[in-house]
């Protein structure tokens, strides 16, 4: 079993899924955590055999409790948490529905949030003393798309909450940094290369990039020592309509 301990949300698919892999190949055991248990089985799987898999709702402060305490259980400590989670809503501003609001609010920062707050116990708790927090922030941290404020509004309120903890870690040698990810081909960005908005109002196919960029610079960020942190990182496709968006 591993010294080093990490907890991703959002591990069945993905980002999340690629950088439990990236972790796992360099040593350290990886707590999977998600809403739907079969793709994080099937994760774990092809993971070490101490990988542990906990069904979570980052909506449900229960579920999140239920996922420290059981990752205490099993390791007795955490060295990362990774902040992966997320969902979005697309629509007109005018006409999306309140809830829909509040359940991206509730899955993306609130959700971060709590697990932020649970980490802190922890590893203010342990022996040595300290960790990391790495939150995943998205480009939309930085620069909106076109009809996307719930998931905008959140991902430059995840900025804040990195800020903070960040500040706020520094008694207890907790880090915490944020990597903001460009279109990395998962199964959420496959439909980038029919065609996404534009600010324009043009609909255009936008270039892609490995998930294993993303993956890579998660386990660079998380492998440094505690004394050193990556504050923010992006990491996009490099023709992706960024720089000069609009």
């Amino acid at each position: 079993m591993s010294d080093k301990v990490a907890i991703i949300t959002g591990a069945g698919t993905g980002i999340g899924q690629a950088s439990a892999a990236a972790l796992a190949e360099k040593g350290w055991s990886i707590v999977l955590s998600g809403r739907r248990t079969e793709p994080l089985e099937e994760t774990a799987q092809s993971l070490s055999d101490d990988a542990l898999v906990v069904s979570t709702d980052v909506t449900d402060a229960g579920s999140i409790a239920n996922l420290f305490a059981a990752t205490r259980q099993r390791f007795g400590r955490l060295d990362l948490l990774f902040n992966n989670a997320g969902r979005g809503a697309g629509g007109l501003l005018e006409d999306l529905p309140l809830e829909e609001w509040k359940s991206v609010v509730d899955t993306n920062l609130t959700g971060a949030f709590v697990c932020t707050q649970h980490a802190f116990r922890m590893m203010k708790a342990q022996d040595p003393m300290g960790g990391r927090i790495i939150n995943n922030g998205s480009i939309s941290a930085q620069v909106p798309r076109p009809n996307s404020a719930p998931y905008t509004a959140t991902k430059h309120a995840m900025t804040g909450l990195t800020k903070s903890t960040s500040l706020d870690g520094r008694k207890y040698n907790i880090a915490c940094g944020q990597i903001d990810i460009g279109n990395a081909y998962t199964p959420m960005t496959a439909r980038m290369g029919g065609g996404v908005p534009q600010a324009s109002g043009e609909m255009m196919p936008e270039p892609t990039m490995a998930v294993e960029n993303v993956s890579n610079a998660v386990v660079y960020m998380a492998e440094m020592p505690l004394d050193a942190n990556v504050q923010f990182m992006t990491v996009m496709a490099t023709k992706m309509p960024f720089i000069g968006r609009g």
